[in-house]
Protein backbone atom coordinates (compact mmCIF):
# COMPACT_ATOMS: atom_id res chain seq x y z
CA UNK A 1 0.00 0.00 0.00
CA UNK A 2 2.56 2.69 0.49
CA UNK A 3 4.28 1.71 -2.70
CA UNK A 4 1.26 2.73 -4.35
CA UNK A 5 1.45 6.05 -2.46
CA UNK A 6 4.52 7.01 -3.24
CA UNK A 7 4.19 6.12 -6.88
CA UNK A 8 1.08 8.10 -7.32
CA UNK A 9 2.93 10.95 -5.06
CA UNK A 10 6.17 11.46 -7.29
CA UNK A 11 3.71 10.83 -10.82
CA UNK A 12 1.42 13.70 -9.62
CA UNK A 13 4.44 15.71 -8.58
CA UNK A 14 6.80 15.12 -11.66
CA UNK A 15 3.88 15.53 -14.35
CA UNK A 16 3.22 19.02 -13.99
CA UNK A 17 6.56 20.30 -13.78
CA UNK A 18 6.91 18.45 -17.28
CA UNK A 19 4.42 20.73 -18.95
CA UNK A 20 5.36 24.60 -19.64
CA UNK A 21 2.87 26.99 -18.70
CA UNK A 22 1.65 30.39 -20.87
CA UNK A 23 2.31 33.10 -18.51
CA UNK A 24 -0.67 35.51 -18.83
CA UNK A 25 -0.13 39.29 -17.49
CA UNK A 26 -3.12 41.90 -17.59
CA UNK A 27 -2.53 44.95 -19.63
CA UNK A 28 -1.77 46.76 -15.85
CA UNK A 29 0.99 43.61 -14.98
CA UNK A 30 2.85 43.86 -18.44
CA UNK A 31 2.61 47.75 -18.26
CA UNK A 32 4.51 48.00 -15.14
CA UNK A 33 6.55 45.25 -15.77
CA UNK A 34 7.99 46.30 -18.99
CA UNK A 35 9.39 50.11 -17.29
CA UNK A 36 11.76 47.29 -15.48
CA UNK A 37 12.17 44.71 -18.31
CA UNK A 38 11.09 46.42 -22.05
CA UNK A 39 9.80 43.58 -24.01
CA UNK A 40 7.12 43.67 -26.82
CA UNK A 41 3.24 42.97 -26.31
CA UNK A 42 1.01 39.98 -27.65
CA UNK A 43 -2.41 40.78 -27.09
CA UNK A 44 -4.82 37.59 -28.21
CA UNK A 45 -8.22 39.45 -28.36
CA UNK A 46 -11.08 36.64 -28.37
CA UNK A 47 -14.78 36.32 -26.92
CA UNK A 48 -16.16 33.06 -25.26
CA UNK A 49 -18.58 32.62 -27.77
CA UNK A 50 -15.91 32.03 -30.78
CA UNK A 51 -15.01 29.03 -31.75
CA UNK A 52 -11.74 30.16 -33.39
CA UNK A 53 -10.63 31.44 -30.33
CA UNK A 54 -11.26 28.70 -28.56
CA UNK A 55 -9.56 26.43 -31.27
CA UNK A 56 -6.44 28.93 -30.92
CA UNK A 57 -6.42 28.73 -27.01
CA UNK A 58 -6.64 24.92 -26.97
CA UNK A 59 -3.93 24.39 -29.96
CA UNK A 60 -1.62 27.41 -30.78
CA UNK A 61 -1.52 28.47 -27.30
CA UNK A 62 -0.61 25.01 -25.81
CA UNK A 63 2.20 24.40 -27.65
CA UNK A 64 5.01 23.86 -25.78
CA UNK A 65 7.32 25.99 -28.36
CA UNK A 66 4.72 28.73 -28.46
CA UNK A 67 4.58 28.66 -24.73
CA UNK A 68 8.91 29.22 -24.28
CA UNK A 69 9.00 31.42 -27.02
CA UNK A 70 6.22 33.97 -25.71
CA UNK A 71 6.92 33.35 -22.41
CA UNK A 72 11.14 34.12 -23.13
CA UNK A 73 10.36 37.06 -25.56
CA UNK A 74 6.93 38.93 -24.95
CA UNK A 75 4.61 40.20 -22.68
CA UNK A 76 1.67 38.12 -23.42
CA UNK A 77 -2.13 38.98 -22.93
CA UNK A 78 -5.18 37.15 -23.05
CA UNK A 79 -7.89 39.34 -23.64
CA UNK A 80 -11.44 38.70 -23.72
CA UNK A 81 -13.51 41.46 -25.68
CA UNK A 82 -16.42 41.19 -24.10
CA UNK A 83 -14.69 42.22 -20.49
CA UNK A 84 -16.79 44.92 -18.56
CA UNK A 85 -13.79 45.79 -15.89
CA UNK A 86 -12.35 48.91 -16.96
CA UNK A 87 -8.67 49.14 -17.87
CA UNK A 88 -5.88 51.48 -17.11
CA UNK A 89 -3.34 51.17 -19.84
CA UNK A 90 -1.00 53.48 -21.70
CA UNK A 91 -2.50 56.60 -19.66
CA UNK A 92 -6.09 55.76 -20.93
CA UNK A 93 -8.82 54.16 -18.91
CA UNK A 94 -10.82 52.03 -21.19
CA UNK A 95 -13.87 50.37 -21.00
CA UNK A 96 -16.74 48.39 -21.92
CA UNK A 97 -19.56 49.88 -23.96
CA UNK A 98 -22.99 48.30 -23.71
CA UNK A 99 -24.65 48.08 -27.29
CA UNK A 100 -27.73 46.39 -26.59
CA UNK A 101 -29.36 44.42 -22.69
CA UNK A 102 -26.49 41.45 -23.17
CA UNK A 103 -24.32 42.72 -25.76
CA UNK A 104 -20.77 45.29 -25.94
CA UNK A 105 -17.56 45.86 -26.55
CA UNK A 106 -14.64 47.13 -24.42
CA UNK A 107 -12.81 50.32 -25.88
CA UNK A 108 -9.78 48.36 -25.92
CA UNK A 109 -10.79 45.51 -27.92
CA UNK A 110 -12.08 48.44 -30.63
CA UNK A 111 -8.57 49.77 -30.62
CA UNK A 112 -7.05 46.62 -30.99
CA UNK A 113 -8.93 44.39 -33.50
CA UNK A 114 -10.75 46.65 -35.69
CA UNK A 115 -10.31 46.03 -39.16
CA UNK A 116 -12.48 48.10 -41.95
CA UNK A 117 -14.44 49.39 -38.71
CA UNK A 118 -15.55 46.13 -37.63
CA UNK A 119 -13.74 44.30 -34.82
CA UNK A 120 -12.34 40.59 -36.09
CA UNK A 121 -12.16 37.80 -33.69
CA UNK A 122 -9.78 35.90 -33.09
CA UNK A 123 -7.01 38.98 -33.91
CA UNK A 124 -3.37 39.01 -32.62
CA UNK A 125 -1.91 42.24 -31.39
CA UNK A 126 1.69 42.92 -30.96
CA UNK A 127 2.69 45.77 -29.62
CA UNK A 128 6.34 47.33 -29.20
CA UNK A 129 7.45 48.09 -25.51
CA UNK A 130 5.89 51.97 -26.42
CA UNK A 131 2.77 49.93 -27.24
CA UNK A 132 2.87 50.90 -31.15
CA UNK A 133 0.92 48.41 -33.11
CA UNK A 134 4.04 46.66 -35.11
CA UNK A 135 1.74 43.28 -36.40
CA UNK A 136 -1.98 42.79 -36.06
CA UNK A 137 -3.38 39.05 -37.87
CA UNK A 138 -7.73 38.46 -37.47
CA UNK A 139 -8.17 35.36 -38.06
CA UNK A 140 -7.20 31.90 -36.84
CA UNK A 141 -3.85 31.40 -36.46
CA UNK A 142 -1.81 28.05 -36.09
CA UNK A 143 1.19 27.22 -33.96
CA UNK A 144 3.38 27.40 -36.98
CA UNK A 145 2.39 30.27 -38.57
CA UNK A 146 2.75 32.22 -35.05
CA UNK A 147 6.07 31.02 -34.74
CA UNK A 148 7.06 32.78 -37.87
CA UNK A 149 5.47 35.99 -36.79
CA UNK A 150 6.89 35.89 -33.37
CA UNK A 151 10.23 35.33 -34.67
CA UNK A 152 9.37 38.46 -37.07
CA UNK A 153 8.21 41.06 -34.45
CA UNK A 154 11.00 39.93 -31.75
Amino acid sequence: MKTWFYILLIFFWAIPSGFAQLKTYSFEEAEKLSKENPKPFVVFIHTSWCNYCKMMKNSTFKNPEIITFLNDNFYFISFDAESKKDIHFNNHTFQFKPKGQNTGIHELATALATINSQVVYPTVTVLESDFSIVFQKHSFLSSKELLVILEKTK
